[in-house]
């Protein structure tokens, strides 16, 4: 749990970062737009032009940074999602069944889920071992795209592992009879 924990806060400070990025870029590229309009180039043409000498615009590569963060923080918070059961369901005929029949659909959900993430784990690496080979880079910035797929493999191998836990308790769970982790949806601490 506290492994799903961290991730799924790590996941949250990329984002978070990512956000403030993008508000700086966007900020960054209203400002530009009007240091080119002619208001600025009317009033204060010395000072526009300094602005935009120094930088003033858009953050080169935002979108390339955006999209290899939001991969990493989407497999970041699997795993605690997966331990709490946050999961989106739809229980509109499972929750009239018995509850013996629940725990066995339950075990049956989370073995597949544990095989997915596995699966995805495993072509995350070999996307990876494919940018790694071919030197693929990014458009803007030129930093290596295996990079992207390297964080986002770590963080699938947490929630792989998350997974295969979250499976194996059930299976003990549905054998023994007895709750260890807690059934209510996203409330497990």
């Amino acid at each position: 749990m506290t492994l799903a924990r961290g991730m799924a806060v790590l996941g949250g400070v990329v984002l978070t970062l990512l956000i403030a990025l993008t508000c700086v870029s966007v900020a960054g590229r209203m400002l530009n737009t009007a240091l080119h309009g002619p208001v600025a180039e009317t009033v204060m043409p010395g000072l526009a032009d300094w602005l935009i000498e120094a930088g003033i615009g858009p953050i080169t590569g935002d979108f390339e940074l955006v999209e290899a963060g939001v991969a990493f923080a989407i497999f970041a918070f699997l795993p605690y999602c997966q331990i709490t059961g946050g999961h989106a369901s739809v229980d509109i005929f499972t929750s009239r069944l018995p509850h013996r029949v629940n725990r066995v659909i339950q075990v049956v959900v989370d073995l597949l889920f544990a095989a997915v993430l596995i699966l995805i784990a495993w072509r995350l690496f070999a996307g990876m071992q494919d940018k790694m080979r071919y030197l693929e880079t990014t458009f803007m910035l030129q930093f290596p795209i295996w990079w992207a797929y390297a964080a986002s493999f770590a963080a699938a191998c947490v929630a792989a592992v998350t997974g295969i836990y979250v499976a194996a308790v059930r299976v003990v769970e549905w054998r023994s009879g007895q709750s260890i982790l807690d059934d209510r949806k996203g409330m497990n601490t």
